[in-house]
């Protein structure tokens, strides 16, 4: 039986382990495709995991970009399992999982309509009250909020 490969990249990313299903989740907050842009991306969902070939996961390699540490944190809010590889000359450069961190400013809007995060000119705030899936409380007006993916800002 043929196995079709992934075309490696040169210089980039590659972003592994994603949660099954949310690779459009993830092209989404990293605003791709972006108008002009002329560097391939690609999309793998569902694959077999090498680490458990009972395991599904979704894989997105970005060609000449390397993700900014905002980035990073709206990828570990939606697949907090994720690993991120930054490719250089084809080989790996650095590796390293995402981490959901403990506070979360300006990346989630409050779900809350009376928040004063969505009145004022203050960013939002939340504090992270789990990881698996991620869970954040907002630091102004307490509102949990389970789904983050669904409240995260452009």
């Amino acid at each position: 039986m043929k196995e079709l490969k992934i075309q490696p990249i040169r210089n980039g990313t590659v972003i592994d382990h994603i949660t099954p299903g949310t690779a459009i989740k993830v092209l989404r907050i990293l605003n791709i495709p972006r108008a002009g842009a002329t560097s391939a991306v690609t999309a793998a969902m569902n694959v077999t995991s090498s680490v458990n070939v009972h395991k599904r996961k979704d894989i997105v390699k970005i060609e000449d970009r390397e993700l900014d540490p905002h980035e990073l944190d709206k990828i570990a809010l939606i697949s907090p399992e994720a690993t991120v590889n930054i490719i250089r000359e084809y080989d790996v450069a650095a590796k390293h999982r995402v981490r959901v961190p403990e506070i979360v400013t300006g990346i989630v809007k409050c779900p809350n309509p009376n928040c004063v995060s969505n009145h004022e000119p203050v960013r939002s705030a939340f504090r992270t009250v789990r990881d698996q899936p991620p869970a954040l409380r907002c630091q102004y007006c307490e509102r949990l909020v389970e789904e983050v993916a669904d409240h995260l800002l452009p």
